[in-house]
C-alpha cells in the first residue's frame, strides 16, 4: 500500500476542470450548509431539548466555526481534492487511519444525501401529492441528482446557485412570518427558556448535548467544499473567505429560524413533523401558500443531496489518485471530465441507505461520523504546523483547533443523548470500510507480485 500523499492525477486521465470562482464558491458553501438539516430535523432537535430550540443551534454554530478554521488553514496549505483524508495522511502517515477517515467522510455525505432524499418524500412532498410512495420518490430523486452530477461540475454548481437562492428565500419567508407574528402578539416568549429534560443537572446536560449533536447536522457542508479545491480558481485565496462567510451567514439564519419556530409552534408539534418549518408557515397568520413553501423546501433538500453526491464522488476520485482506493475509482468521463466511477459507486450506496434508514437516524449518523472526523482534522492541523510549504496561506490561532477537537469529542461521545441505532449504523459502516481496506491491500499486493514476476 503506497503511503504517498501526492494527489497528481494519473497521466492517462484528464484533470478536473477549474470552473469555480470566488463568488460561486461562497454560494456553493452557503448552499451546501443550508438545506436538509434546518428544513427537516429542526423538529427532532426540539423534541430533544424542548422550547429552548435556539440553544443547540447556537452551540452548533460555535463548534462549526472552530473546525472550519482548521479546514481553512489546511485547504490553503494543501489545495487538493482528497480533503480530510489528505490531511490525515500527511499528519500521521498511517494508511489505515487515512482510509477510515476517508470512508467516514464518504459515508457521512451519503447518509446526509439519503436523509435529504427521505425528507424529499416526507411531509413537504405529501403537501403536494401523496400519490407516489415516499421510498420510490427518494430512490428516483437520488438517480436524478446522480445524472446531473455526471453532466459536469459547472452545471452542478450553477444548479446549486439556483437552489441556494430558493432555499434561502424559504428561510427568509419563515423569518418574515415570524417577525410579523411576534409584532401581532402571536408568539410565546416563555417557550424560549423551556427545557424538555427534568430532574438532575446531568439529565439537562445530556439533553442539550444530544440536541446539539443533532443540530450540528444542519451545519455540516463546509467540509465538503474542500473536496472541490482542484476545481476552484485560486483556492488558496478563495477558501478562507468562502468558508468563514458561509458558516457565519448560515449560523445566524439558523439561530433566528430556531427562535421563530419555538415562538410560534410548541416543541411537541415540531417533533412530530418531518416538515417542521411548514408548521411555522401554517400558524404564522400570513397568507403564504403552504404548497409553495413545500415546493421551496423540496428545492432545499435537493441542494443538500446534490452537493453531497458531488463531494463523495470527488472524494473517490481523490482517494484513487492517493492510491488509497484502486485506480479505477478515479476514472474520469473524457468529454464531461467528471468522476464517473465515483458517481456510480456513491449512487448505489445512497440508494442502499435510503432503503434502510429514516431522516433522524440518518441525520444523527451524519453528524456523529463527521464529529469523529473533525476530531482528527483538528489534531492534524496542529501536527502539520511543522510541515512548511512554499506559498503563503491562512494560519488559524492555535486555541481554535484545540477547542475544536475537545468539543467534537464531547459531542461524539455517549454524553450526547444519542439513540443506539446511530452507533450500530456507524459501526456497520466502519466494518464495511475495514473489509474494503482488506480487499484493497490484497489487490495491491497481488499487483505488486505480478509486476515483480514480469520484471
Amino acid at each position: 500500500m503506497a503511503t504517498s500523499a501526492s494527489t497528481e492525477a494519473p497521466e492517462h486521465q484528464p484533470s478536473l476542470k477549474r470552473a469555480i470562482g470566488p463568488k460561486l464558491l461562497i454560494l456553493f458553501v452557503i448552499g451546501d450548509i443550508l438545506g436538509t438539516g434546518i428544513y427537516a430535523t429542526t423538529g427532532k432537535v426540539a423534541g430533544k431539548v424542548g422550547g429552548a430550540l435556539w440553544l443547540p443551534f447556537l452551540i452548533g454554530f460555535v463548534v462549526a466555526f472552530l473546525t472550519a478554521a482548521s479546514y481553512v488553514e489546511l485547504v490553503g496549505k494543501y489545495p487538493k481534492a482528497a480533503g480530510a483524508a489528505l490531511y490525515t495522511q500527511r499528519a500521521f502517515k498511517l494508511p489505515f487511519l487515512t482510509f477510515i477517515v476517508a470512508f467516514m467522510v464518504m459515508c457521512s455525505g451519503l447518509s446526509s444525501a439519503s436523509a435529504a432524499a427521505r425528507a424529499f418524500g416526507g411531509d413537504y412532498f405529501q403537501e403536494l401529492t401523496d400519490a407516489v410512495p415516499p421510498t420510490l420518490i427518494a430512490v428516483l430523486f437520488i438517480l436524478a441528482l446522480a445524472a446531473l452530477a455526471l453532466r459536469g461540475v459547472s452545471e452542478s454548481v450553477k444548479t446549486n446557485v439556483v437552489f441556494t437562492f430558493v432555499e434561502l428565500t424559504g428561510l427568509l419567508v419563515v423569518l418574515a412570518i415570524g417577525a410579523w407574528a411576534v409584532l401581532e402578539g402571536r408568539g410565546e416568549p416563555s417557550r424560549l427558556g423551556e427545557f424538555q429534560a427534568s430532574g438532575s443537572g446531568y439529565a439537562l446536560m445530556t439533553s442539550v448535548l444530544g440536541a446539539t449533536a443533532l443540530a450540528f447536522f444542519a451545519f455540516v457542508g463546509f467540509e465538503d467544499s474542500v473536496n472541490m479545491a482542484e476545481e476552484t480558481k485560486d483556492p488558496v485565496r478563495s477558501f478562507p473567505r468562502a468558508i468563514f462567510v458561509g458558516v457565519a451567514v448560515t449560523g445566524t439564519i439558523y439561530v433566528l429560524v430556531a427562535l421563530v419556530s419555538s415562538l410560534l409552534v410548541d416543541h411537541q408539534t415540531l417533533e412530530g413533523s418531518s416538515g417542521p418549518l411548514l408548521e411555522v408557515v401554517k400558524v404564522g397568520g400570513v397568507s403564504f401558500p403552504p404548497k409553495l413553501f413545500a415546493l421551496i423546501a423540496l428545492f432545499a433538500v435537493s441542494n443538500s443531496a446534490l452537493i453531497n453526491i458531488m463531494m463523495a464522488s470527488r472524494l473517490c476520485y481523490g482517494l484513487a489518485n492517493e492510491r488509497v482506493l484502486p485506480p479505477g475509482m478515479g476514472k474520469v468521463l473524457p468529454k464531461r471530465r467528471t468522476p464517473v466511477a465515483g458517481i456510480a459507486f456513491v449512487t448505489l450506496l445512497s440508494i442502499g441507505l435510503v432503503l434502510t434508514g429514516e431522516i433522524q437516524g440518518l441525520g444523527d449518523t451524519t453528524a456523529f461520523l463527521l464529529l469523529c472526523v473533525f476530531t482528527v482534522v483538528n489534531v492534524a492541523v496542529l501536527v502539520l504546523r511543522k510541515d512548511r510549504v512554499e506559498h503563503a496561506h491562512f494560519r488559524t490561532p492555535t486555541v481554535l483547533p484545540v477547542l475544536g477537537a475537545i468539543t467534537s469529542v464531547i459531542l461524539a461521545s455517549p454524553l450526547a443523548d444519542r439513540a443506539a441505532d446511530v452507533y450500530i449504523r456507524a459501526g456497520v459502516l466502519l466494518a464495511i470500510g475495514i473489509a474494503l481496506w482488506g480487499v484493497n491491500r490484497v489487490w495491491m499486493k497481488l499487483r505488486h507480485e505480478e509486476q515483480v514476476t514480469r520484471g
